[in-house]
């Protein structure tokens, strides 16, 4: 290599930052032997650091000496001139030596690559910071939905023969009334399983609370003392363990509930009532029913969370009989039935075989034996549908099976959130990165001039994208951390990060790799296409200003986080209207005592009797069937006397109260009286609401009698209809008759010193239970959490909204700084001719206030549409007004408004001598 070759090779490391100490000294010995070159070099080296004032002055002449040198005299020609000689060969050489440089060939190109991008991340630290804390925050927000997505998508994948078990699900539409549900005769199991050869095995559960022992119990071992209230009781049958295939911890599995009177219990219940024992063969009492004792069969392993079975304690089927006949009947539907299909079956097929012969062979020749004109046409309005057991936590919307479970559509509606979140953060990226492209212009121009191709600069803007993007991982896993507690708190979760998963380090380098390039990719082929001569000229010294592009990225960042704001103010409205509209009865200071069935039924009363006595205590009822979630249903069938082969039934339910339960809960008596217990007929008789009567068609329905299965029962008052279910479903048919269902006791406090009544009502429960803890809640509360996915869904939608705004705002911030500096000298000569700050302000604020207008005008019709679809699952909904727009097109506009402003009024009072000096 000549001398002169090797002054570029010495200077072309110099700018690129990875001279040596020693390689400097060298070229400068170097220079001073060759004056020619040293006046270009030393050209370049100021132009490179931006060190000259007269920028375009020295670049031009820059680029002619550089010009004049990379090519022969006879390309310089004037345009007539004849260009017919061979090439310098002077030429072919400095071609060859500046070609070669490091940038194309060199082995520590990688090397050199991540030291630009590391100086150009120290030089720009707004920008730098703006970029990996926007990326950082949007993919901390991905990673937490993905955690949420991918653990509902684990539902029920644990069991071995998942894609052979499904469980029945019925299907009725008459084109008026239409609903699915899970609930059939006792006898469905046994008869599918002798009926259909494709089914190899087939178990009941059944987890109604309306039948003593399912649900929750107050729970002791026979040693015990103390009763102990445990949820999570459900009756079950021996195959349904063995279809689930349930891990045994203690006991067989193969006769874990063969046996009557046996249950099954979870190993962490076991650690909790027999640490460090084996406790198959344990005996233990439910509510302190010393007259049925369950014997402990076997142990199994808990649940995981990620299935819809949730159940601590499994009690046998095995000789269990509810009432005479009541596992023979086919009308009464109380067990979800589940099936295990041999391998190869058609689902199809098996629906529409099962739908034909079950009710052909069963259902119809009941139906005509009660006399049931409605026999006819069951075959035309019912059908049965299997659903796969890995289906039912997140398509099960609709179905009617009393669990709580996911909705595959908040599964896509996240997982769409967290592509928007990443996708405005990619937006904000590209937008900074054209935005600046002037000050990368200097550098692609000299670029080009020594002799880089554009593909090792696209590489170059690449390899700073990646570089962005790794840091931004990095911080979003450290985000993702501090920020899971809160967000299972946010979507009542149990999330952990999976650290210990060996695809979580792939999945993050991949993915950081490929938000890298889809980042980067945009502006590495803007920023290398540049050409050297517009460059060194100066032409692009303005940058680009007026980019549409620009402009459409960042309203469709506005647009996504305006649709936000919207569908938060709609939920959130929601919310309030549902909790504050009238019900029908009143919840407001109603204490619910549970357990109380663990007394027996002289001391329930007695102890109502106690509570009354209390000045604080408004009024007390005695009934687990009440208007909230959790507690006890029963659904009827009712006729009109002597109608029941005439005409359709009326499915309503059917809830045992006592005589103070209307007055404690407000209710009003339209028509008739309330119930008299010292008239024995009132034990007989029955108080229905608004929606019965209106079913029955019963205009003046006092004094006429009703039908269920058993005698006739006169009704003696009409209470006004009252929400008993979500407001998602409209008010059914109700009837109430005294009687005694006595696990919960509700008490209607003054609103005084809430405090020091609950004090004196737990006094008196300890002197009537000593042995167990008074456990109590508001109804007000328990209406709420009937509610409780869409207070989630509405705190979800807050947080990414104001994250999505956050971050837009940050690239909004990012521009308006950008392009203040870009107008600086404009912003100087206006003030210099007497232009305002409010004005300077003015002109600065508008044209990003005209992209969000444009943004509000786009997401309003969007937000509409969607808000209007999701409050359709509801019986009563609110209106979606214009303030609703209004607020959110109003918050968006202040949030941008005060974005901008800072920049605006920073430009505008800095001193206009300093950015006209250079002029």
């Amino acid at each position: 290599m000549n001398a002169e070759d090797h002054v570029w090779e010495l200077a072309t490391k110099k700018l690129a930052g990875e001279a040596s100490e020693e390689e400097l000294r060298e070229l400068d010995f170097l220079l001073i032997e060759n004056p020619e070159l040293k006046t270009s070099l030393m050209l370049i080296f100021n132009w490179w650091q931006d060190e000259q004032p007269n920028t375009d002055a020295n670049s031009y002449l820059l680029f002619e000496q550089i010009l004049k040198k990379i090519k022969p005299e006879e390309e310089v020609a004037t345009d007539n001139a004849p260009r017919l000689q061979p090439p310098n060969p002077k030429y072919i050489e400095i071609k060859r030596a500046v070609g070669n440089t490091h940038f194309l060939i060199n082995a520590g190109m990688v090397k050199n690559y991540l030291k630009i991008a590391i100086r150009q991340l120290r030089k720009q630290k707004m920008y730098t910071a703006i970029k990996i804390g926007g990326f950082a925050f949007s993919i901390a927000a991905c990673l937490l939905i993905a955690l949420y997505i991918r653990d509902e998508l684990s539902f029920d994948k644990n069991y071995p023969d998942a894609n052979r078990v499904y469980r029945i699900v019925s299907a009725y539409d008459d084109g008026t009334v239409h609903g699915k549900g899970v609930d059939w005769p006792a006898v469905m199991a046994k008869t599918v399983k002798n009926d259909y050869p494709e089914i190899e095995k087939a178990g009941r559960l059944m987890p109604n609370s309306l039948f003593w022992g399912a649900g929750s119990n107050e729970l002791k071992h026979a040693d015990g003392v103390e009763n102990t209230h445990e949820d999570g009781f459900a009756y079950a049958d021996q195959s349904l363990l063995e279809i689930l295939k349930v891990p045994m911890v203690y006991g067989d599995l193969a006769h874990a509930l063969t046996e009557p009177q046996t249950m099954v219990i979870s190993k962490s219940k076991a650690d909790k009532y027999f640490p460090g024992q084996n406790p198959v063969g344990k005996v233990m009492y439910l509510n302190n029913n010393k007259s049925r004792p369950y014997k402990i069969g076997a142990v199994m392993q808990d649940f995981p969370k990620t299935t819809h079975l949730q159940y601590n304690f499994l009690l046998t089927l095995a000789g269990v009989k509810f009432w005479n006949g009541e596992q023979e009947t086919w009308d009464a539907n109380n067990y979800s039935t589940y099936v295990l299909l041999k391998p190869g079956v058609n689902i199809n097929n098996l629906n529409k075989k099962m739908t034909n012969g079950i009710i052909k062979n069963y259902y119809i020749p009941d139906m005509l034996k009660n006399g049931d004109k409605n026999a006819s046409k069951i075959l035309s309005v019912f059908k049965m549908e299997l659903q796969n057991i890995q289906d039912i936590n997140l398509y099960s919307y609709g179905i009617d099976d009393g669990m709580s479970h996911g909705d595959i559509r908040f599964v896509w509606l996240f997982g769409a959130v967290a592509g928007f979140i990443l996708l405005i953060a990619c937006i904000n990226f590209i937008n900074l990165s054209t935005a600046k492209s002037a000050n990368r212009a200097k550098e692609v121009g000299l670029r080009k001039v020594v002799g880089s191709q554009r593909s090792g600069l696209i590489q170059q803007f690449l390899t700073e994208s990646l570089l962005y993007s790794l840091f931004s991982f990095v911080l979003g896993l450290i985000l993702a951390t501090l920020l899971l507690p809160y967000f299972n708190v946010l979507a009542s979760k149990s999330l952990t990060m999976p650290w210990q998963q060996w695809w979580l380090l792939p999945v993050v380098v991949v993915s950081a790799g490929i938000v890298g390039l889809v980042a980067g990719i945009y502006p590495a082929f803007y920023l290398s296409g540049f050409k050297p001569i517009d460059v060194l000229k100066g032409k692009l010294a303005t940058g680009s200003k007026g980019s549409f592009l620009r402009n459409g990225l960042v309203v469709f960042q506005f647009t996504t986080s305006i649709i936000l704001i919207i569908s938060t103010v709609v939920i959130y409205s929601q919310m309030q209207y549902i909790l504050n509209k009238k019900v029908g009865f009143e919840k407001d200071q109603v204490l619910m005592i549970q357990g109380t069935n663990t007394l027996e039924d002289s001391q329930v009363k007695t102890f109502k009797s106690e509570l009354q006595k209390l000045s604080s205590v408004k009024s007390v009822s005695i009934s687990d069937f009440l208007p909230v979630s959790g507690t006890k249903r029963n659904g009827n069938e009712f006729h009109n006397e002597g109608k029941e082969k005439l005409e359709a039934g009326t499915g309503a339910q059917f809830w045992d109260v006592d005589e103070d339960y209307i007055k404690t809960f407000g209710m009003k008596l339209i028509a008739g009286r309330n119930f008299n217990p010292d008239m024995k007929t009132d034990s007989q008789a029955v108080i229905i609401n608004q929606s019965m009567a209106q079913k029955l068609g019963l205009k003046n329905p006092i004094g006429k009698r009703i039908t269920n299965y058993g005698p006739p029962k006169p009704i003696i008052g009409v209470v006004q209809d009252f929400n008993f279910e979500s407001m998602r479903s409209g008010i059914t048919p109700l009837a109430m008759h005294l009687s005694n269902s006595s696990s919960i006791v509700s008490v209607k406090i003054k609103g005084t010193n809430v405090k020091n009544t609950i004090a004196q009502i737990t006094a008196v429960w300890k002197s009537f239970s000593p042995n167990q803890s008074i456990r109590y809640s508001f109804m007000d509360e328990q209406f709420a959490n009937m509610y409780a996915d869409v207070q989630r869904m509405g705190r979800i939608f807050t947080t990414f909204a104001m994250l999505a705004i956050i971050i837009a705002c940050l690239g909004l911030f990012a521009l308006a700084a950008f392009m203040a500096e870009q107008r600086s000298k404009e912003i100087g000569i206006r003030k210099v001719l007497g232009a305002t700050i409010s004005n300077i302000t003015t002109l600065l604020s508008f044209d990003f206030i005209k992209l969000v207008f444009v943004a509000i005008v786009i997401a309003s019709p969007i937000a509409w549409w969607a808000m209007t679809k999701w409050l359709q699952d509801f019986s009563y909904r609110i209106n979606i007004s214009w303030w609703m727009f209004a607020l959110a097109g109003a918050t968006s506009i202040v949030i941008a408004m005060l974005t901008v402003s800072y920049q605006s009024i920073k430009a505008a009072l800095m001193n206009p001598v300093k950015s006209l000096k250079a002029e």
